[in-house]
């Protein structure tokens, strides 16, 4: 089982608008709901590949209850812990003319000491079923900026393999914790070292405590440094669509890559695919399963 863990979900609303203009009232064409958040994202992308996937983290209040209606038939355990506050929703407006997307993130429910304890109890009964752990996305508010640090030294306890995808001082707390892999995009990787230079930055990266760092460069694809050596996975063409839940795609790619123990070469080509598959898709976090089996053998990885 691979759980995945979102503190801050969302329900993720995509509206797709004939083009974007700004100080112009739109006619919104189509709606799509989805439960989201990072790590749910990329828990729907594992149950898609054929992995058991169980999500955990927080939900609440009407919104919470929709999330969690919408998250029912998919093939994810849901266990999520309740909060009194409200979960929050992120907007996504596509523009069909552009075909870029605007992106609006509501901030999270707080949550209290006595939420945060039933999460941590949770949390530990849910470790020792699992074979790996994806801690993802921001932190709510009430939340202490070390949680996800704590996080994974539970995990690395319970000799669980933990992947860390967030930013900002949540990160450079996690870090030190040592994570087997840490998936930041390029703009966090220089946030983080102070490196604007990809391959010094990941390399930079491991120093500060990653087992493994595999960094998203957008078009350019995804950056590995590892133990066993660095390679970077290029998609075979740029492509133009919602990137919403792109990244979120590739930490499943490369979370299933783990604990099926694939060469990272394998690891990063699925990751690539995926991602480029989900840019290509019509809603937020969803990948186009065609693109994704056309692309897989296309992607270029190099020694880097």
């Amino acid at each position: 089982m691979i759980l995945t863990v979102t503190l801050n979900t969302a329900l993720d609303l995509t509206y797709r608008v004939p083009a974007l203009t700004p100080h112009t009232t739109h006619r919104v064409t189509d709606v799509v709901e989805r439960p989201g958040g990072k790590g749910l994202n990329v828990a729907r992308v594992l149950a898609a590949l054929g992995h058991e996937t169980v999500v955990t983290g927080f939900a609440g209040g009407p919104t919470g209850e929709v999330l969690r209606a919408l998250l029912a038939p998919l093939p994810v355990r849901d266990a999520l812990v309740p909060t009194a506050g409200a979960t929050r929703r992120t907007v996504a407006v596509a523009d069909r003319a552009t075909g870029d997307t605007t992106q609006f993130n509501e901030p999270g429910p707080h949550i209290c000491p006595a939420e945060w304890a039933a999460f941590l109890d949770s949390y530990e009964t849910l470790l020792g079923q699992a074979d790996a752990v994806a801690l993802c996305g921001s932190l709510p508010p009430g939340i202490h900026v070390g949680a996800y640090a704590e996080l994974i030294r539970r995990s690395r306890a319970a000799g669980v393999p933990v992947l860390l995808d967030t930013s900002g001082e949540p990160l450079r707390r996690g870090i030190a914790a040592r994570p087997d892999l840490i998936k930041p995009n390029a703009d966090e990787l220089a946030q983080l070292t102070g490196a604007r230079e990809p391959l010094r930055a990941t390399r930079d990266a491991r120093r500060r405590g990653a087992h493994a760092v595999a960094a998203s460069l957008g078009a350019d694809g995804v950056l590995a440094a590892t133990p066993d050596g660095t390679w970077q996975a290029t998609p075979p063409a740029p492509v133009r669509g919602n990137p919403t839940g792109a990244g979120d795609s590739a930490v499943a790619g490369l979370l299933s890559g783990l604990v099926e123990d694939l060469p990272w070469p394998q690891r990063l080509a699925r990751a690539v695919a995926l991602a480029t598959a989900t840019v290509l898709a019509p809603a937020a976090g969803e990948f186009d399963a065609g693109a994704y089996e056309e692309l897989l053998p296309r992607v270029q990885v190099a020694t880097a």
